[in-house]
């Protein structure tokens, strides 16, 4: 992929970073700033920043590889995913133990679904599959504890 002038300045502010944090010396900064601006793909550029912190993460999307550059594009060009919902996470927590409590974990994960998914709509924050999920466990639990009682409840009538 041919590198726009805007990835070329996200390199060069990457490599300002790493030369204000003591990563580069003064030498090696100008040298991989002049190779930045003089790069033209993003293959390039990722190989200019790869050993700084803001370079590229094990799980990226990739590019088809061309002139032996390497096909991962490093995190300064992708956007960050937004954060998971705390309460999205608990309520799926909640939800996977209801086998294991017997269901008394599912109305906390139905109040915690539906307040994460209020939350996520409100906000922005991902984690609407994990609230997703807990609330189907949840309502799955509520569910299976009404079928147990109504069944209790009919059996101790037809004793009578």
């Amino acid at each position: 992929m041919l590198a726009a002038h805007a990835d070329r300045e996200r390199t060069v502010d990457v490599l300002r970073a790493g030369f204000a944090e003591g990563r580069l010396q003064q030498v090696e900064f100008e040298r991989r700033v002049a190779r930045a601006y003089e790069a033209r793909t993003v293959g390039e550029l990722s190989l200019i920043v790869a050993d700084l912190p803001q370079g590229p993460v094990a799980a990226q999307p990739s590019v088809p590889q061309s002139h032996g550059y390497p096909t991962q594009i490093p995190r300064t060009f992708l956007a960050a995913p937004p954060p998971t919902n705390g309460k999205a996470v608990a309520s799926m927590v909640c939800g996977i133990l209801t086998t294991m409590t017997m269901g008394a974990t599912g109305i906390p994960a139905v109040i915690l679904g539906h307040s994460a998914r209020a939350e996520i709509r409100r906000t922005g924050e991902g984690g609407d599959g994990f609230a997703m999920a807990g609330l189907v466990l949840g309502w799955l639990s509520v569910a299976g504890w009404a079928v147990f009682l109504a069944v209790l409840l009919l059996a101790a009538v037809a004793s009578h």
